[in-house]
């Protein structure tokens, strides 16, 4: 491979960081909102997937995404750019196609940050109406939460780390604990096997089930983004990498089951349709029934911390993409900037904030539904913007190592086979995740579809885009 270290002359500045892979596994897991996937995405797959048999939903997304992983890393010491995908993508399947998935990016990370402000700004209010408050419009709650989140992101990525930390393990610890009390007092069924018998989880729709644990790992794959802020970014990134989808995965699959051994089998699939139906909450209830009054309001609580890192590890994401592709000049200059004193993307992160007030401001002049019409809509662009990124990633990680031989060194398994087995289960996803749209955006099928467009759309407009732009970095050499 030819060296791109010259490519990277003409960015003024580079971020600083001492990151480690749990530092980075923190970011990027709480992009992944565990406990609000608990709460939302795990009564989806259940009530409209395959019941009991969901937690395999979650086994079969985390080893597609591990598949994916196995690639994503061996190409990782060719990269030299901390712009993830955009950067895999350009390094394998040339500038043009680099600079529609660094479109796509920039739209599915945006789409996504901005449901989860609907979302939390909804969270807010119902629970401070649920403990007598007063009642105050979701937009204000999105507003303050972004202001915290600007602060946060507009500094030294260690206090992001340090923040969204404590919030994680916060947040995973009582769901382990809520998990663990579950196996000591089960339901009625005891502690049971039945979701990992073929009867019961090809029983029902099981690609509806893949379908919600996918969107449950938007986020991971962000771990390549913070290459510049970490230690050894060669060894730490390919770690954090891995650990972050064994953890999601394992953390998911885990206490799916455990839900169905603490409501039963044969009643799991009920109380799940009865939670999306709003006459039942299956993970406040059954917390309520394991831990008590104390332990329910505790999960509430965190449920609302969970949304707010994930839209702070959101924001982070987004401003190292900006910076990244103004360094490169695909973006305006003055995004790669970094500030003097906190060594960050300051004039990004200054720009993402204003994005994300642009985009709130306005579904809130539209008196937009905080739940279907600003998180459900934005979750289902992002949702396929994420398979777009991944399969296009993955198939470029093929390219670069058929047209580089030396850099394949006898790995054909990591570098080919395995890489065309993520594509294909990759590809799989994408068809369920289309085919089933309308269940991730609430909407009728023809708002469905324009929102599944976008993507696309940005796809294409980022295409034609870097056909002409002559700051992208070349395509890669054959010569070895």
């Amino acid at each position: 491979m030819g060296n791109t270290d010259s490519k990277n002359t003409h960015q003024p500045a580079q971020l600083t960081g001492r990151l480690g892979s749990m530092g980075i596994v923190f970011m990027v897991v709480a992009a992944a909102a565990p406990l609000t996937v608990i709460g939302g995405n795990m009564p989806l797959g259940i009530g409209l997937g395959n019941g009991a048999g969901a937690p395999v939903g979650f086994l079969i997304a985390a080893l597609i995404l591990l598949l994916f992983s196995v690639g994503f890393v061996t190409m990782t010491p060719h990269v030299r750019e901390a712009g993830a995908f955009f950067s895999y993508v350009t390094l394998g399947l040339g500038k043009r196609a680099g600079m529609g998935i660094a479109v796509v990016a920039l739209v599915s990370y945006t789409a996504i940050q901005v449901g989860i402000y609907g979302y939390i700004g909804w969270a807010i209010d119902d629970t401070v109406r649920f403990y007598g408050g007063p009642s105050i419009p979701w937009p204000i709650y999105a507003l303050f939460t972004l202001a915290i989140v600007a602060f946060l992101g507009y500094r030294h990525i260690d206090l992001s780390a340090k923040v969204l930390g404590v919030a994680l393990v916060a947040e995973i610890g009582i769901v382990l604990v809520l998990d663990f009390a579950i196996l000591i007092n089960p339901g009625p069924a005891g502690i049971t096997v039945e979701s990992f018998a073929p009867d019961t989880f090809l029983d029902g729709a099981i690609g509806v089930a893949i379908l919600f644990a996918l969107t449950g790992f938007i986020g991971f794959e962000s771990t390549a983004v913070f290459r510049n802020e970490a230690r050894s970014p060669e060894r730490t990134v390919p770690r954090a990498t891995y650990i972050a989808v064994l953890i999601i995965g394992g953390f998911y699959a885990f206490t799916c089951w455990a839900f169905v051994v603490a409501i039963g089998p044969d009643s799991i699939a009920e109380v799940a349709q009865r939670t999306l139906d709003g006459e039942a909450n299956m993970l406040l209830d059954t917390t309520n029934d394991q831990l008590g009054h104390v332990g329910r309001d505790i999960v509430n609580v965190l449920l609302l911390t969970s949304l707010f890192a994930c839209v702070l590890s959101f924001h982070n994401v987004i401003a190292r993409y900006q910076f990244v592709l103004g360094g490169m000049r695909i973006l305006p200059k003055p995004l790669a900037a970094v500030h003097p004193k906190h060594h960050s993307p300051s004039v990004s992160s200054l720009v993402q904030t204003g994005t994300a007030l642009i985009l709130v401001v306005v579904f809130a002049i539209f008196r937009v539904d905080p739940l279907v019409g600003v998180f459900g809509s934005m979750a289902g662009v992002a949702t396929v913007g994420m398979t777009v990124l991944m399969l296009s990633t993955s198939i470029a990680v093929i390219v670069f190592f058929v047209r580089n031989s030396a850099a394949r060194a006898g790995r054909r398994w990591r570098t080919i086979l395995i890489p065309i087995l993520a594509s294909v289960g990759l590809l799989a996803g994408m068809g369920l995740v289309l085919s089933n749209f309308t269940l991730v955006t609430g909407g009728s099928v023809r708002l469905s579809a324009g929102l599944a467009a976008i993507p696309f759309v940005a796809l294409i407009v980022g295409w034609l885009i870097g056909r002409d732009r002559r700051g992208v970095a070349e395509e890669p050499s054959n010569a070895n």
